[in-house]
């Protein structure tokens, strides 16, 4: 993800000082009043589910961050998209690995791939929940100058909505969710440094999606960005509170159901760049699920002390359940 203003880091006070309404309207560019009332209301009612294992995806973070950083080119990428590949498809009834090649502004020439789990394929409604699976080049926001050329670990920005994901994919294969759920990892999401080489990923995703109306096209998504941290503050990012409302609706009754207020507070952060946008330009309502606040004033965004031993597995079992709990309720 990208804030505007990238070297200024605002406190969780100035990010969370707006409070939304909470009945807006969908965006009349991107939802009928139709696609309000019949898309996203829940198809059935709960179902019983296994729990999701909070301790599990700590050590999914672990292995992640074993392969090294994960960036484009560099041999810790080409080991996580193998291990992805191979787990997902001992899990999901289809996986799909969509390579592609970008040039970036700077000249370098990057190989991607996303890569789309398939629970229930034949299933004619379905959701997608998304994350970035890449790691930053660059450490851009290190306080010390000297530490900026160093990549970014990535536990929690790309690690920890990996990992909730594949624990999702785990709990799938369990017990068969009631729709059809895809799971999907965008790569290319934090090259950078600018927005112009960043979400290369969900871009090419928004760009392969099926016409409204046309089978394997998703109703809306969820995207899990940093979702790991200790100290969790997960309120309404703002580009999902003015085009996403439905789905913001569903994801934080969810949490309020399971309890979860305090994580999931109903109230407004600023907007920011990140990959559920360019779906929303193609008319997916997406919502952000993501932690504005990431160490002291977010000091550990983007620098080399984005490292496991800032997370928790209280953190990633909420989230998890969370998206259990919208899944599993028909969403």
């Amino acid at each position: 993800m990208y804030f505007a203003s990238s070297m200024n880091r605002p406190t969780r006070r100035t990010r969370h000082a707006a409070r939304y309404g909470a009945a807006l309207l969908c965006a009349a560019t991107l939802l009928t009043a139709g696609a309000c009332k019949d898309h996203f209301e829940a198809t059935g009612p709960a179902v019983d589910r296994p729990s999701f294992d909070g301790e599990a995806a700590l050590a999914l973070v672990d292995k992640q961050m074993a392969f090294g950083p994960r960036i484009p080119g560099e041999p810790g990428h080409a080991a996580q998209l193998a291990w992805m590949h191979a787990t997902l498809d001992s899990l999901a009834a289809e996986v799909v690995v969509d390579t592609f090649t970008v040039v970036a502004s700077n000249g370098d020439t990057l190989s991607l791939a996303n890569v789309i789990a398939k629970f229930r394929p034949e299933a004619s409604r379905r959701i997608v929940l998304l994350t970035h699976w890449d790691t930053r080049p660059v450490s851009d926001q290190a306080q010390d100058p000297s530490q900026r050329d160093m990549p970014v670990p990535g536990a929690n920005d790309g690690g920890s909505g990996t990992a909730v994901l594949i624990g999702l994919a785990r709990m799938f294969r369990e017990q068969a969710p009631p729709m059809g759920v895809d799971l999907l990892f965008v790569d290319g999401e934090d090259y950078g440094p600018g927005t112009q080489d960043m979400f290369y990923g969900s871009k090419r995703y928004a760009a392969s999606l099926p016409a409204q109306g046309q089978p394997g096209r998703p109703v809306y998504g969820v995207l899990l960005d940093m979702v790991g941290d200790s100290d969790l503050l997960l309120p309404i990012e703002g580009v999902s509170a003015k085009y996403a409302q439905p789905v913001v609706s569903k994801v934080w009754g969810a949490a309020r159901r399971l309890g979860y207020e305090q994580t999931f507070p109903h109230t407004g952060a600023r907007e920011v760049g990140d990959d559920h946008v360019p779906l929303i330009q193609a008319g997916l309502p997406t919502a952000d699920v993501i932690d504005l606040d990431y160490g002291p004033a977010n000091a550990w965004w983007h620098t080399p002390q984005d490292t496991p031993d800032k997370l928790s597995a209280e953190s990633l079992r909420k989230v998890g359940e969370v998206m259990a709990e919208l899944v599993y309720t028909g969403g």
